[in-house]
């Protein structure tokens, strides 16, 4: 026996096993897909990954760690990291802390990937009205387009990518130019140094690439003039091109300048520096806006992500794995313990535990049985059971929640407007200021004048971008749609959420709205009998029943012992009687018990208290006797009560517009203090109440189901669809409640306030911005103070403000709803 024949023998299987073309983590001992290729075992998530391997496997075996640069196995890498839409493998933790920290150095020139599907519609975030089917750049104002609808496998904004590589060009060199203007300030006398002549070459030579890099600019710039759409760029690209141009002229031919504007060594000064930075400044405030940008979708991804990328399919004959936009209606599904649900749809075998959080909030999963319903997205937290597929792709509920958040983001509130007009009007007001600024320096100025006439002049184009103005609703809007999807409230447009944080009447619906929407049962009262009987006797009568209120007793006395009721008779208008164990029991109204013959003695009071409250109750007698009272209703959810306090505390004023009967709603609405009821009202006769209320100067925000208050719910100034899981209506209603109950309309309410606190926040800060800063640019303290601005410290305050509005935007992502 040789050495090695004695050392210990060690299981090899790898700790990971992964599909080597998608990269998903495979169970070896499941019943999927395989294939032997030299030797080696290969296992795959489904049979199309099995195929790619088939025809290329070269293709799948290895991958190099872009770190360090060693090959590893793709179907064993216990390292993998996803970016860019492409999987990088890697030798070990390190390796892939690395890349994660920082990806940038080890991608190189590979161009970035934005998979997005197929029909996908890309519009331009300053002009929503622009829609394109395809990526570019905005033909008004030259900006990248973005997907209207996000998709979880797009990667990161290419934009933002592309800015951030031309950062990394521009801020050295940028900073290298301004530490040699400004060295002379400091005691670092570079121009005497490397020669005067030289000096001024040095920085074009640095200047000019930045120039280069930020040509997206430029051509924002010059779209927006051929347009005759004047904006923030507009005021950019001639502002730095002044300063640019200037400078230029003062290095090639110093000689074109009036002898006092000539220095010691008979140059003129130059701005070099001041075109270099202010660029680089527009570019880290564009850095912050993509980035904000692609922050408020987080929202939006995460609730993508909840969807599984594969569905198990189960086909006659056997069951596998394909890619979920592969699966169609009426496809039957398998979903396993831990797995989440691909699709809406409905049980069809098996029962479970589901986690509906992500639609309801609740976080105690549901009971789920056959015939019961599935959300595509939710989480089977227990058991096995087999769906048939009802909604896929973009008619799922995800996805539909999705989309409407996507849409609400682009939105523009009226608000939006003020903005708007006021822009129109502020790029030429700008323009011509600066011109005037100019003028006045270059007559009324200290030599040399035309230096300061145009330094003011650039001063006064670069301070005065709306870039903030620009800003200050849209970055609102996002962060709050965002935050709203994460608390259940989705806002099909900025209108809606503008509208809502002024209405002042709330009209609410009852069934499904108040209550559950389904009756149950509430009170059961035995005479001379137990309980237990009193509920075996009704439920025996109602297995036999068709009574609307049948199931609602059934579903009561499920804990109660079993009997079986013989001669069967339905009483129209009365009730129910049957022989039960050779008594003759009868379950139903005062009529019959007369009708019987059965006094209900003491009954009757409490048969009246029960109905007082606007419950439906029912006397049983036994041969003759009446022997108890049940009583079925339609219970008002838990959390009303405590909804309309805090909706009256907000200053709402509550009605109750119903198609119940009067006593019902009166009861229900005394029981909530309501303030204003009306019942026994038809669809129509809601949209004609929403125009009265209206009319006398309230205004109105309907809360319905979406479906019979559809009406009501499109002719008041916000419709708010009420609803759980599939049954979400959001043709209807600016705002969507995924969670059907008054507290989503509460944290609506509160969220509408706090966005348009916060869009007239940013607007303060815009307009007093530029109010103050375009006068001091333009050198209004200088005749007093001696201080005139300088395009760096213009550029500087310029992306001042912006920050500020975007930092103030982003705090609604914190607000407590």
């Amino acid at each position: 026996m040789t050495a090695h024949d004695t050392q210990p023998h060690h299981d090899h299987t790898p700790a990971v096993i992964r599909d080597p073309v998608c990269g998903m983590t495979v169970d070896p001992n499941a019943d999927k897909p395989q294939l032997d290729h030299e030797g080696h075992g290969y296992h795959f998530c489904s049979e199309g990954c099995r195929e790619k391997f088939k025809a290329n496997p070269e293709a799948y075996i290895k991958a190099t760690d872009p770190v360090c640069g060693m090959s590893v196995e793709r179907a064993t890498a216990a390292h993998m990291s996803k970016r860019d839409g492409e999987r990088f493998y890697f030798c070990s933790p390190g390796c892939q802390e690395t890349f994660e920290k920082s990806p940038a150095p080890y991608l190189g020139a590979r161009p970035v990937k934005r998979t997005m599907p197929e029909g996908t519609q890309y519009t331009c975030p300053m002009h929503p009205e622009i829609i394109e089917d395809h990526p570019g750049d905005c033909p008004k104002c030259g900006m990248a387009l973005e997907p209207m609808t996000p998709s979880a496998d797009s990667g990161p904004n290419p934009e933002l990518v592309d800015f951030k590589r031309r950062f990394w060009i521009m801020a050295p060199l940028a900073a290298v130019v301004f530490v040699l203007e400004m060295g002379s300030h400091v005691g670092l006398p570079f121009a005497e140094w490397i020669g005067h002549k030289p000096f001024l070459w040095l920085q074009f030579a640095l200047a000019t690439p930045v120039l280069w890099c930020a040509r997206p600019f430029f051509l924002r710039g010059w779209k927006s003039v051929v347009n005759v759409s004047p904006n923030m760029w507009t005021l950019i690209a001639l502002g730095t091109l002044a300063a640019y141009l200037f400078s230029l002229v003062g290095l090639l031919a110093p000689s074109v300048f009036p002898p006092e504007m000539l220095g010691a060594h008979g140059l003129p000064p130059v701005y070099f520096e001041a075109a270099a930075v202010i660029l680089v400044l527009v570019l880290v405030g564009q850095l912050m806006e993509l980035t904000a940008r692609e922050r408020t979708g987080d929202a939006i991804r995460a609730l993508m992500d909840l969807a599984p990328k594969t569905a198990r399919v189960v086909t006659n004959d056997g069951e596998k794995d394909v890619p979920l936009d592969e699966v169609q209606t009426g496809d039957h599904l398998r979903v396993r313990p831990g797995e989440s649900v691909p699709v809406d749809g409905e049980i069809l075998e098996g029962h479970s535990s589901v986690d509906e959080s992500m639609i309801t909030g609740e976080p105690v999963p549901v009971e789920k049985a056959q015939g019961d319903a599935v959300t595509g997205g939710t989480l089977n937290t227990s058991g096995s059971f087999v769906m048939a597929a009802q909604a896929v792709g973009a008619d799922t509920t995800l996805s539909r929640i999705v989309a409407m958040v996507a849409q609400a983001q682009r939105s523009r509130a009226p608000i939006q407007g003020l903005a708007d007009r006021v822009s129109l009007y502020f790029v030429p007001a700008v323009v011509a200021v600066a011109l005037i600024a100019f003028l006045a320096w270059l007559a009324l100025g200290p030599s040399p004048a035309l230096g300061y006439a145009t330094v003011a002049a650039v001063s006064v184009l670069i301070i005065a971008c709306p870039c903030a103005l620009g800003l200050a609703t849209p970055m609102s809007i996002m962060v709050g749609t965002g935050r709203g999807a994460q608390a259940g409230v989705l806002i099909r447009d900025a209108e809606a959420l503008e509208r809502f944080a002024k209405v002042d009447t709330l009209i609410v619906d009852k069934t499904g709205t108040l209550t559950e929407g389904k009756p149950s049962l509430t009170d059961v009262i035995a005479n001379g009998i137990s309980e237990d009987d009193l509920k075996s006797y009704a439920a025996a009568l109602e297995r036999g029943s068709e009574h609307p209120l049948a199931e609602a007793i059934l579903s009561g006395t499920q804990d109660a012992p079993k009997r079986e009721a013989t001669g069967f008779e339905a009483i129209t208008g009365k009730g129910v009687v049957a022989m039960i164990e050779g008594a003759r029991i009868a379950l139903g109204n005062s009529a019959l018990m007369l009708e019987l013959g059965a006094e209900p003695g003491a009954l009757t009071e409490a048969l009246q208290n029960l109905q007082s409250e606007g419950k439906t109750a029912m006397y049983l007698a036994k041969d003759g006797v009446v022997v108890g009272i049940l009583a079925v209703a339609d219970r008002i959810k838990a959390t009303t009560p405590d909804a309309i306090q805090a909706l009256h505390r907000e200053g709402l004023r509550i009605v109750m517009a119903t198609g119940d009967s009067t006593r019902t709603a009166e009861a229900v609405a005394k029981q909530l203090g309501i303030d204003e009821v009306h019942a026994e009202v038809s669809p129509e006769g809601k949209a004609a109440l929403v125009e009265v209320l209206r009319k006398s100067g309230a205004r109105v925000a309907m809360a319905g189901d979406g479906v019979n208050d559809a009406p009501a719910l499109a002719s008041a100034d916000v419709g708010i669809a009420m609803g759980t899981g599939a049954d979400v209506a959001v043709e209807s209603a600016g705002l969507t409640l995924v969670k059907g109950d008054l507290t989503g309309i509460l944290r609506a309410r509160r969220l509408a306030e706090a966005v348009m606190r916060n869009i007239r926040q940013n607007l303060f800060f815009a307009f007093a911005y530029n109010i103050a800063g375009v006068p001091i640019a333009a050198g209004v303290l200088y005749p007093v103070f001696g201080v005139l601005l300088s395009p760096v410290i213009a550029a500087l305050a310029m992306s001042f403000s912006s920050v500020s509005v975007i930092g103030n935007a982003l705090r609604l992502r914190r607000v407590k709803l």
